[in-house]
């Protein structure tokens, strides 16, 4: 497993994705483009080609690895790649358009999610191959929540309430903002002391950014365009005592450490990880603005279309192995994605020993009460995030965005 912090970029291209049809629905016959009927099992060992968008499989590697190992019958060896969101649709596009598919899974956000859906490119997995996936009626209800944004395409694998969170370190600021009034006073008496990075780009911005919404009370938290009046103003504001805004969040946590910004947004993964890997140091505080919502995240497998029958149903035995408790305990990880299991009764104790530790030493004590006592949303759909973003570059930030 990788030592770094793994971040990827958003695709802006996102469109608006469908609800999830119904997870009960029987097995029936796969389209014929797959190859025909999907099997039990593969009639031999495939070798499955996975491609990752998300930093996925931080969390999830353990857990494909294992699965590979034990069902040497099934799988008989994976092939990992990495890329970013907005290369995503160019490189399936680009095979299917070849018909020589190479790509057979991807492991991806709702960004790269929605911009295959937009172009067709996903296989649909549901409901057809609901009665294969027993976990998924054990998702957690955020996790369930975020399936809805997954339409028929994508299956939840790993999930987290995310934030948005502020980070500090007390040395510096011994009294830290509590409500979004007390953060922008803070910006205009510290001058280029808050920073966020560009929301198309970093997740802790885009979470501030549709947390916003919630914290101010705005009219409608899921209408940038018509319903954020509270919170483009807010933001315009904020803007005036920013110095830049960096093109990656690994950028605001270099900062923090560096003491070239005082106070800066995160979320659970990113103030756990990066104390972890020793990028921030372990003294580093976090704060929860007055009256805050959770705005989740999750991570998906999808499939290509083209992919072969054979090669899906050893796809749809390693996702249901993946959804067992058991697996998701891996995604603990350390804090990349904290919590990280998108299932229920999946303990901290279940996890690998060098997870448990992580956690042990740089987890948060608070984070159970936050998470039990504040609301939870889910994101933007894309369509109307990709308007957010854009209004944000044009509007806000654009203009001292780090290059």
């Amino acid at each position: 497993m990788s030592s770094t912090r793994r971040e990827f970029v958003t695709a802006a291209g996102l469109v608006a994705v469908g609800l999830v049809a119904g997870c009960g629905a029987p097995e029936k016959p796969a389209p014929a483009a797959t190859g025909g009927t999907v099997p039990d099992k593969p009639g031999s060992p495939v070798t499955l080609n996975i491609l990752d968008v998300a930093g996925n499989l931080q969390l999830t590697q353990g857990m494909i690895d294992e699965y590979v190992s034990k069902n040497g019958g099934v799988i008989a060896r994976t092939t990992y790649s990495k890329a970013t969101s907005p290369e995503l649709a160019g490189k399936v596009k680009a095979q299917q358009d070849a018909g020589r598919i190479d790509i057979d899974l991807v492991l991806t956000g709702v960004d790269g999610l929605a911009a295959g859906i937009d172009q067709g490119l996903w296989q649909p997995l549901l409901p057809t191959h609901a009665a294969r996936l027993p976990g998924m009626q054990d998702y957690l209800p955020g996790a369930a929540a975020m399936q809805k944004l997954a339409g028929d395409f994508g299956v939840t694998i790993t999930y987290y309430p995310s934030g948005p969170l502020i980070e500090y370190l007390p040395a510096k600021v011994p009294s830290p903002p509590t409500t979004a009034q007390g953060l922008l006073d803070y910006a205009k008496a510290n001058p280029g002391a808050v920073q966020y990075a560009r929301p198309s780009n970093s997740g802790p911005g885009r979470t501030f950014l549709m947390g916003l919404p919630y914290l101010l009370g705005d009219k409608d938290p899921k209408d940038p365009v018509n319903g954020w009046d509270k919170t483009w103003a807010y933001l315009k504001e904020l803007n005036q005592y920013v110095t830049l805004y960096p093109s990656a969040t690994s950028e605001t946590m270099k900062n923090l450490a560096n003491g070239s910004a005082k106070v800066i947004v995160t979320t659970t993964g990113w103030d756990i990880n990066p104390r972890v890997l020793g990028q921030v140091p372990k003294e580093a505080r976090v704060g929860a603005l007055e009256g805050f919502h959770w705005v989740t995240d999750a991570h998906y497998a999808v499939v290509p279309r083209g992919v072969s029958a054979d090669k899906q149903s050893a796809i749809l035995n390693l996702l249901k192995d993946m959804l067992t408790p058991q697996q998701q305990a891996k995604a603990y990880d350390k804090g990349y994605f904290y919590p990280g299991p998108a299932v229920r009764n999946v303990e901290l104790s279940m996890a690998p020993q060098d997870s448990q530790q992580a956690i042990a030493d740089y987890g948060r004590a608070e984070y159970a009460k936050l998470i039990a006592d504040h609301p939870v949303e889910v994101p933007l759909d894309a369509k109307a995030l990709v308007a957010a973003f854009d209004k944000w570059d044009r509007e806000v930030g654009g203009a001292k965005v780090k290059k």
